[in-house]
């Protein structure tokens, strides 16, 4: 660190800096740059070593410019940039680094971030995730800040479409400025507090977004073209404060997920438990830890760190490596999916929950907790060792079925991981998890909220509506980005999405929906399905559902969505119902748009044909089916022995469903539990011709090998038939 530049590489410094000074004077520009080390040994595909070599920012003037320069060689023989080669086995003498000195783009006065070209969670890869702050971007290459998040879906960004799949607010608590705006030696950075306002609009608008995931796919297209092999990126940007305009600041090759192979699919579960939950933040992967936590605030107490102990403080660098590799798991008070604990929580296999805001202070030292990713994008801190399983399922060389195998999907937080199971599209995908979950409220206290009985719930709804210009387009939103999701996750593959089907109580116990339900006596075969899309009590509600699947396929080009009409009682309801969606502007046959309907009555099968002639395809629900041909309540426990799929009059049903369906020439599958539970019942559907059946995403593998199995053996008898 003490060493001199070479006079000759201190004069080529200077002479370049010359050069970039007087353009950006011409342009009226301060002559400030940012300068950054790029290592030989730096973003291989084996590892990434970030942050171990240093940057230097707003460095101005040819004597701080040199010395920074200085630093940054000084840099590769740090303590922590020494122990990381020592542990991944580079010879020490063997790595180089080079410099690059750079226009400084003035993001304390706008806003940074990181971005990659693939779902750093489950691999998918057809995905571009951006995270926005304030600021210069190191709070959140460091994690200091719990940033915005957008998802977007590569394939049809490409074709010119806006597939924003998810649209996240983050808190961004603080942003960090120069301390001396006119120069120094790049270390006069401070962080102030951002106000209320700020933290409460997105860093980014939607169009600049899309524009920076763009570019995202050029930079990986190329870096792909040239190593010859698929190259997922990481990359940080920034925007200038002072011009508006967008910067590219770095890339480099994302170095976890697209490396993990995808031979076995791993799955953790947690057993049903009534544990506490300490505190929640984002979930890095999904897996699941139990430990002993150590609340630790500085690197420095690594002594009382042990092996397998559960790592909780504010936020993490790369000095906390060393405890890191100790560690079962993580837990930060601040931080996105793309700061620096979760990088490196991927690249370790370690459980990972970031962005808490106060598991420091939540978690006791000592305290045994459990770390839960596997429920979606929130991780939870659990009190205690909870039970969890493991499951592995091997997903190679699967044989290849003349009965498509579809899978039922009801969380859009799932449907990345799911689409790795070879299946041929989505059979089911329910919209109730997205309202109830995600959404929470009514849809018709969205419309009418003079309406809404408590105050209590008047005040919890416009809190969860804070920041739309409607409380309608909160419920549009928040639906097409839970349908985009799925039907990304699984393009060009179809995703058959069944409109709301929940029965009065349950729309009742959303925010705000007592002063809009019914009491039913038995509202299993009362207000449900499609009776309700054209009443007038509900009507405008259904609309909402119409124009967010209309917003997926048309602003995100998803038009791999099929809707699908459940509890459609006779053919002029379909009418009714098709006439309400044609003016939503969903027209059955426009732009390729089929439209199923289920059937899963009775006067489904016996009028069949009629519902043909207004619907491009069926989806058999056994369960519904089941209880009306056999007329029992499926939630009596009185009659539940009584309840059978498979009951001769129940596959009578089924067989004259399918044959009538055949003969009209529309597709007809199955979307009800009985083929996920009962091999033979598959075999029947197998054997009447059947052209789907989906399941659950336990099933598909065991399910389609044994499919595989009956084709084969129901050809080799019609062959032995005909050749007697």
């Amino acid at each position: 660190g003490g060493a001199d530049l070479p006079p000759p590489l201190a004069e080529a410094i200077v002479a370049a800096y010359g050069e970039l000074a007087a353009a950006m004077a011409a342009s009226g520009v301060p002559a400030a740059v940012a300068v950054r080390s790029s290592a030989t040994a730096e973003d291989l595909p084996e590892a990434s070593f970030a942050g171990q070599q240093e940057t230097y920012l707003h460095v101005e003037g040819e004597a701080a410019l040199l010395a920074a320069c200085r630093r940054c060689y000084a840099s590769l023989f740090t303590d922590r940039a020494i122990a990381y080669r020592q542990q991944h086995g580079f010879d020490h003498l063997e790595v180089a680094l080079s410099i690059g000195v750079q226009r400084m783009v003035r993001s304390d006065l706008a806003s940074s971030g990181v971005m990659f070209s693939i779902d750093t969670e489950t691999g998918f890869r057809d995905a571009v995730l951006l995270t926005a702050a304030y600021g210069l971007g190191e709070n959140v290459v460091q994690g200091a800040v719990n940033p915005d998040e957008w998802l977007i879906f590569k394939p049809t960004l490409e074709q010119g479409f806006a597939p924003i799949l998810s649209r996240r607010l983050g808190s961004k608590a603080l942003r960090m400025v120069y301390a001396d705006p006119s120069g120094g030696d790049g270390r006069a950075v401070r962080n102030e507090a951002v106000s209320p306002e700020d933290s409460g609009r997105f860093a980014l608008s939607d169009g600049e977004a899309l524009t920076l995931a763009r570019w995202a796919c050029v930079i990986e297209r190329h870096y792909g073209e040239r190593r010859g092999v698929p190259t997922p990126m990481d990359i940080e940007w920034a925007k200038d404060g002072l011009s508006g305009a967008l910067f590219i600041l770095q890339a480099r090759p994302e170095t976890v997920e697209s490396r993990r192979g995808g031979a076995v699919l791993r799955s953790w579960h947690l057993e049903p438990h009534q544990a506490e939950e300490i505190t929640s933040g984002r979930a890095i992967g999904a897996s699941v830890s139990s430990g002993q936590a150590r609340v630790i605030s500085d690197p420095g107490e690594i002594a009382r760190f042990m092996d397998g102990d559960l790592l909780v403080t504010r936020r993490t660098d790369p000095d906390w490596e060393p405890i890191l590799r100790k560690a079962s798991g993580v837990v930060t008070d601040q931080g996105g999916r793309t700061c620096h604990a979760a990088i490196i929580a991927r690249e370790m296999g370690l459980t990972a929950i970031v962005g808490t805001g106060d598991g420091t202070s939540r978690i006791g030292d000592g305290d045994t907790v459990t770390l839960s990713c596997c429920e979606g994008d929130v991780g939870h801190v659990y009190r205690g060792a909870l039970p969890f399983r493991v499951e592995e399922q091997a997903i190679g060389n699967l044989p290849a079925t003349r009965t498509r195998i579809l899978i039922n999907v009801g969380n859009p937080e799932e449907a990345f991981n799911l689409a790795s199971i070879p299946c041929d599209g989505v059979g089911l995908a329910r919209l109730e998890f997205i309202i109830a979950n995600h959404i929470r409220v009514h849809p018709m206290a969205l419309l009418q909220p003079e309406r809404v009985a408590t105050a209590a719930d008047r005040a919890a709804i416009a809190e969860l509506v804070a920041g739309y210009d409607t409380p309608s387009e909160y419920y549009v939103d928040l639906l097409s980005q839970g349908m985009a999701r799925i039907a990304a996750a699984f393009h060009p593959r179809p995703v058959i999405l069944r409109f709301s089907d929940f029965k009065s109580n349950e729309y009742a116990r959303l925010l705000g929906g007592s002063a809009f339900e019914p009491a039913e006596e038995n509202p299993m075969i009362g207000w449900r399905g499609a009776s309700r899309y054209y009443a007038p009590a509900f009507r405008a509600a259904f609309a909402l559902e119409c124009q967010a699947l209309r917003r997926v396929r048309e602003s995100m080009g998803l038009r791999n969505v099929i809707p699908m009409i459940p509890f459609c009682r006779t053919p002029e309801e379909g009418d009714r119902v098709l006439a309400v969606m044609a003016g939503e502007g969903l027209v059955r046959g426009k732009d390729g748009l089929e439209v199923y309907v289920m059937c899963e009555l009775p006067s489904n099968v016996i009028g069949a044909e009629a519902f043909a002639e207004r619907f491009d395809g069926f989806s058999i629900g056994s369960n519904d089916l089941t209880q009306l041909t056999l007329g029992l309540d499926r939630d009596s426990a009185l009659v539940a022995d009584l309840f059978d799929e498979r009951q001769a009059t129940v596959k009578e049903m089924i067989r004259l469903a399918i044959r009538t369906a055949r003969r009209c020439g529309r597709k007809i599958g199955i979307c009800g539990q009985a083929p996920s539970d009962y091999p033979d019942f598959a075999r029947f559907l197998v054997e009447e011709g059947i052209d789907s059946i989906s399941l659950n995403p336990d099933a598909v593998v065991p399910t389609r090998i044994a499919i595989a199995a009956m084709e084969a053996e129901l050809d080799a008898a019609a062959s032995a038939g005909r050749l007697t």
